[in-house]
């Protein structure tokens, strides 16, 4: 068995590479093709602990559920975590290898293209379609050596390609023409086609500039997707949280704050959360007070010591032992929960220069930076009873007296720490929101009385049919189908 490839690349980053990978294997899903998503090079703070026990992008996991897939490392080979402005964290077929900076890994590409390649034969030889994710664009002009994300993986698979380009951002015939203009001659062959996203209208109003568009490059427009709103899907990074996110001031609401930090990962954990009919979430970013607040809640982080020192210098440290004091309620995850104790340690320098930091000092807690990884999926009970699921992916060992009142009871064991009086709770479990009864119990716990339980991953999945529907209604279909003939 030899499976086709086709490959979706974007015009910019959030063009939409993403939902049209997960629409297209919904899609194949339904019409009975074995498909699995690819990605070969992510990067992104928001990760997955996969079946067999490694680490790979968010998305690559909510296409795989597309496909009605277990999680694997082959689905991203290569993910790129930033901890600094010019650093990355570089995890090959689910294990972190060490960090690098731009050169370093620019060099170290030659290595990681070859697991790149291992992991695209081993799909091919088990679906009948793999649907390949780029990353960014094809067009960076800076990254076109030793490209493994884009256009490189693509000459070397051998496979056509699509491009997709989001119309509400505006320009995008400009988008679309300029990108297949930047390409080489053998790669604007490659490209069979576009995809416009996020049309709002009628498009009648659409059809010349459609046409000029096919006539100009003589390739073909395969369809305009609409803009689908209240889709309910897991986002791949930062800047997609914060531009999701608005407060809703309404009384009736538990209003939620989240400092977003510079390296805030795993944010996903606030999804259920934005969608809950009960909750107001504020995003706080730099520079802009924190809002008085009924839950307070200290996100993941890839590097907890920085962070940790942004929290200070933009003033959270006061706002926090004032929101204590009037008696809200605050909650760590992962990062957050280590921020909670009194020192962080890196003696390796993992996340930047070796060293220690002070945290907040509210739990008897002490963290100490290690280079193996603890990745989990697992579930277990919250301290009421409540069953939780979720997944591990921390890099710290934290030890001290306040986790002799765990926050909840895991398959590994305790877990955590909640304060005496129970108005501080930390845990190193990520998706800790995504079991109704356990979001449900969290949400009473920080003051919600009568909660309505809401199903979240059945929200993902109403989103996961709605963008198969909106392929079927809007792309040509025939024409995709016969690009998968072409991708063998």
């Amino acid at each position: 068995m030899s499976g086709s490839t086709l490959m979706v690349q974007g015009t910019t980053s959030d063009a939409g590479k993403s939902v049209l990978v997960t629409a297209l294997c919904r899609w194949l899903k339904r019409e009975g093709v074995s498909v699995v998503p690819f990605k070969p090079q992510n990067m992104a703070l928001n990760s997955a602990v996969t079946a067999d026990g490694g680490e790979i992008g968010r998305a690559q996991a909510l296409q795989a559920q597309a496909c009605g897939l277990p999680t694997h490392t082959d689905m991203n080979p290569v993910l790129l975590k930033p901890n600094t402005d010019v650093g990355a964290q570089v995890i090959i077929h689910g294990k972190a290898i060490g960090t690098m900076n731009a050169a370093e890994y620019h060099d170290y590409k030659r290595i990681s293209k070859d697991a790149v390649m291992q992991s695209h034969q081993r799909l091919i030889e088990q679906y009948e379609a793999v649907i390949v994710e780029g990353a960014g664009s094809p067009a960076e002009i800076n990254l076109r050596h030793n490209d493994i994300a884009n256009m490189g993986f693509a000459e070397t698979a051998d496979c056509p390609v699509i491009i997709v380009a989001d119309i509400d951002r505006g320009g995008v015939f400009a988008h679309l023409y300029g990108t297949l203009a930047l390409l080489s001659d053998s790669e604007q062959a490659r490209v069979k086609g576009f995809v416009i996203n996020r049309f709002r209208g009628d498009i009648a109003l659409l059809q010349s500039g459609l046409d000029w568009l096919e006539e100009k490059t003589g390739k073909p427009v395969i369809g305009v997707l609409p803009y689908l709103m209240g889709l309910h899907l897991d986002s791949e990074d930062s800047v997609a949280l914060i531009n999701a996110s608005a407060a809703d001031d309404s009384k009736d609401k538990l209003k939620i704050v989240v400092p977003v930090f510079p390296r805030i990962s795993n944010h996903t954990d606030f999804d259920p959360l934005i969608n809950h009919p009960q909750v107001s979430l504020t995003l706080v970013g730099p520079n802009d007070p924190p809002p008085p607040a009924d839950l307070i809640i200290l996100p993941g982080s890839k590097s907890v010591r920085a962070d940790r020192e942004w929290l200070r210098s933009n003033g959270w440290d006061d706002a926090i032992e004032r929101h204590l004091r009037y008696g809200g309620k605050l909650l760590g995850i992962c990062g957050g929960l280590q921020m909670l104790g009194t020192e962080i340690h890196d003696p390796l320098g993992l996340e930047g220069i070796a060293g220690s930091s002070d945290g907040l000092g509210i739990f008897d807690l002490q963290t100490t930076l290690e280079a193996d990884k603890q990745l989990r999926n697992t579930s277990g009970q919250l301290h009421d009873g409540t069953a939780v699921h979720g997944y591990e992916i921390h890099a710290g060992h934290t030890t001290g007296t306040a986790l002799d009142n765990p926050a909840m009871i895991l398959e590994r064991g305790p877990d955590g720490a909640i304060s005496a009086d129970g108005q501080v709770m930390g845990t190193y479990l990520h998706g800790l929101f995504e079991a109704p009864d356990a979001c449900a119990a969290l949400l009473a716990w920080a003051g919600v009385q009568h909660v309505q339980r809401v199903d979240h991953n059945a929200r993902r999945e109403q989103s996961i049919e709605a963008l198969a529907d909106a392929v079927e209604a809007h792309l040509d279909t025939g024409y995709l189908k016969s690009l998968l003939a072409q991708g063998v």
